[in-house]
């Protein structure tokens, strides 16, 4: 960073951070005003409502009519659902009969009129910037009472605890910048209700803040619970296309999306708590107090590219200030910028190590105890070039993490040799493996350091290697909320795992814990916990775990796992199942479409076959490698590796060997029950990627 940049980057943070206070002692005041004459069941639906702001949505409390001097408005709301005016009546009783409505023994339907009258007029105000009028809606919440939904005039009438349900309801309809247009012309239109401001502690204020006016009649009513905002909040993403619920924030998250750690920080959490989103959003959250850039980076070379279209959709204001790049797509862009062009053919290199293997491994002590050359491959790219060993003795007492062979000093010497040999014949052939792209960047950024990034955020992080980690640590170092891992040791589905330590991190009293798994219902997390019941792998923050517990508080329906005789029976029952799961969403009203299925294979070839037959039956099929986070009506097909951080309201695993779902047929060496516990591990991924129905299909 050049002279003086640390001191005006942070001269920019305090300043957005003046201003956040000033926003909030503003909304504070409003809040005060509102409340004093708000009663106790208006305040509690008012505090219901803020569990709404992680959908998008923005409140304007106590507004003032438009032309009115004295007439308010309880309560606006503007995000991906529309407009909502929201008029809460805290009545002590009501009936609606026949098209009127009454208070007690009054007759008070000319209420409901003039909130229709408001609806009308804020229509055609907002239709002048383009706004349809489906767009805009009106609601009568009844505090404390149970009313059935009714329309009238226009308005809809309901209780107060269904009023978050209906609102869920609408959906993603608008666009975060139209949002922010139609809020814009709102803030105009609905000018803040004039009164005497009133002082009230910032640090009581929840974020943003609510509030409603109307009689001042108590209620008894219970709040709402937690689970049941929950469940409504989580009922209209559920109508939607699955890209939509990628982006949803939970609002105990959206917490954690702004918590400042004072350096290097890790969010961890079992499959479904949310990890990538919070990644995602705190990238935004980074972006804006920072100005960025922000680096968003991940192994899985597809993951960034549907990320930056989710955030594209979510924070279209900060799209320009966060790349996405997959790590060794990183790399390479390193070294281009510094005129490095390494010849990678993985492929070619492959075929080096079989030669050298066939060489001098074979006839060997390591071809006596494996006579395969894909573990000596992953020993010496993943274990000893994973972690930039340049001498033997690093190599000779290193704890060899997720390695289930143990191996002897000469056993090493002659690994050692192998790799020793393989790197020269890597040199001659001019040929260089993905592996050396990392090795490359990371000393190019060591002797020459790239001080653009203003954070960098680890999507999967336990998936990457030693060097990985380092080369990306290098790019921020130890500052505040510079270096940000998510990640789950349990979904490792890579060989020869390291820890933060060996790479020179430290992430001290700066690691959070997700505990709650929004994604899954709690039968298809316990079917997919059966495949890693005790199973344990060293955690990137180092020792031996099986793995985070997480409460799972949704219920649907069992898993459905099947043995087939024969791939083509599999294969035509597959096309059933997605037949099915259509058309049971369109008699059932949950709008499922095809591009909210995904059928997951460990191995490339099974995915393409499958995707084959899926298209002979007429049902359309989109590759994974080929997505790019855009809502799509085809069934999304590919490896489960390709689906690492992507989400399914339909999970298919298919052509699962049977072996990884039969229990007690583990039988072989170390190295074969390294590999099973690994393959269990990338179908406990698959089968987590599911949020409302699962199908294992073993053949």
């Amino acid at each position: 960073m050049a002279a003086g940049g640390s001191a005006a980057w942070e001269a920019t943070r305090q300043r957005e951070l003046a201003d956040e206070h000033a926003r909030r002692a503003g909304i504070a005041r409003q809040m005060a005003r509102s409340f004093e004459a708000a009663a106790h069941s208006e305040r509690r639906l008012a505090e219901t409502l803020i569990e709404l702001e992680p959908l998008g949505y923005t409140l304007l409390a106590d507004r003032r009519r438009p032309g009115s001097v004295r007439g308010n408005v309880d309560l606006i709301l503007v995000g991906p659902g529309g407009v909502i005016i929201l008029d809460a009546k805290s009545w002590r009783e009501v009936t609606i009969v026949n098209g009127r409505v009454w208070r007690g023994s009054e007759d008070a339907t000319t209420e409901v009129e003039r909130l229709a009258d408001l609806l009308h007029s804020t229509q055609g105000e907002l239709a002048e910037i383009g706004l349809a009028p489906g767009e805009v809606h009106a609601i009568v919440a009844f505090t404390g009472h149970r009313i059935p939904k009714t329309e009238l005039f226009g308005v809809t009438l309901l209780g107060d605890a269904v009023a978050v349900t209906e609102i869920s309801r609408l959906g993603r309809r608008l666009s975060p910048a139209r949002v922010g247009e139609v809020r814009s012309v709102l803030e105009k239109l609905f000018p803040p209700y004039a009164t005497g401001p009133v002082p009230l502690p910032i640090a009581s204020i929840p974020e943003p803040v609510l509030a409603a006016t109307d009689g001042a009649e108590s209620s008894s009513a219970e709040s709402l619970s937690a689970e049941q905002i929950q469940d409504a909040l989580y009922e209209g993403l559920r109508r939607a296309p699955i890209e939509e619920w990628m982006t949803m924030l939970h609002p105990g998250q959206a917490r954690l999306v702004r918590r400042s750690f004072n350096g290097p920080s890790r969010i961890r959490g079992a499959a479904g708590t949310g990890k990538t989103v919070v990644a995602l959003h705190r990238a935004a959250y980074l972006a804006r107090m920072t100005g960025g850039p922000v680096l968003v980076t991940t192994f899985v070379r597809t993951l960034p590219i549907v990320l930056e279209s989710l955030l594209r959709r979510l924070a279209p204001d900060v799209v320009d200030r966060v790349e996405f790049r997959s790590v060794h797509s990183f790399a390479t862009e390193v070294l281009a910028s510094r005129g490095i062009h390494p010849d990678v053919d993985a492929e070619a290199a492959s075929k080096i190590f079989d030669t050298i293997w066939r060489k001098i491994g074979l006839q060997g002590p390591l071809g006596a105890i494996d006579p395969v050359a894909g573990y000596w491959y992953e020993e010496v790219c993943a274990v000893i070039k994973g972690r930039g060993l340049t001498r033997f003795e690093q190599y000779a007492g290193l704890a060899r993490h997720g390695r289930r062979r143990p191996l002897t000093v000469d056993q090493r010497i002659a690994v050692w040799q192998l790799y020793v040999a393989y790197e020269e014949q890597l040199r001659a052939s001019d040929v260089s493996d993905w592996q050396d792209v990392i090795l490359e960047a990371d000393a190019s950024l060591a002797e020459e350091p790239l001080t653009t990034y203003r954070a960098v955020i680890v999507d999967e992080a336990q998936d990457l290697s030693c060097v990985m980690i380092r080369m990306l640590h290098s790019l921020v170092g130890d500052q505040p909320d510079g270096f940000n891992l998510v990640g789950d040791g349990q979904q490792t589905i890579y060989p020869g795992g390291s820890t933060l330590a060996e790479a020179g991190v430290s992430i001290a009293g700066r690691a959070v814990v997700l505990t709650t798994n929004y994604r899954n219902t709690a039968e298809i997390a316990g079917f997919a916990n059966l495949l890693v019941k005790g199973d344990s792998h060293t955690d990137i923050e180092g020792g031996e775990t099986v793995g985070d517990l997480a409460e799972t508080p949704r219920h649907g329906s069992r898993p459905v796992h099947t043995v087939f005789p024969s791939r083509a029976a599999h294969d035509r029952s597959l096309v059933e199942r997605v037949r099915r799961i259509v058309s049971d969403a369109e008699a059932s009203g949950a709008d499922i479409s095809l591009g909210d299925i995904g059928v997951l294979a460990l191995y490339a070839w099974h995915a393409r076959e499958v995707a084959d037959a899926l298209e002979a039956a007429g049902i359309p099929t989109i590759d994974l490698t080929e997505y790019d986070g855009t809502p799509v009506d085809a069934v999304k097909v590919g490896t489960i590796k390709r689906a690492k951080g992507l989400e399914f309201a339909e999970v298919l695993v298919v052509r699962t060997p049977p072996h990884l779902v039969t229990p007690g047929l583990d039988t072989g060496d170390d190295a074969a029950a390294e590999r099973t516990a690994l393959q269990r591990r990338e179908l406990f991924v698959g089968m987590t990627r599911a949020r409302d129905g699962l199908w294992v299909g073993v053949a």
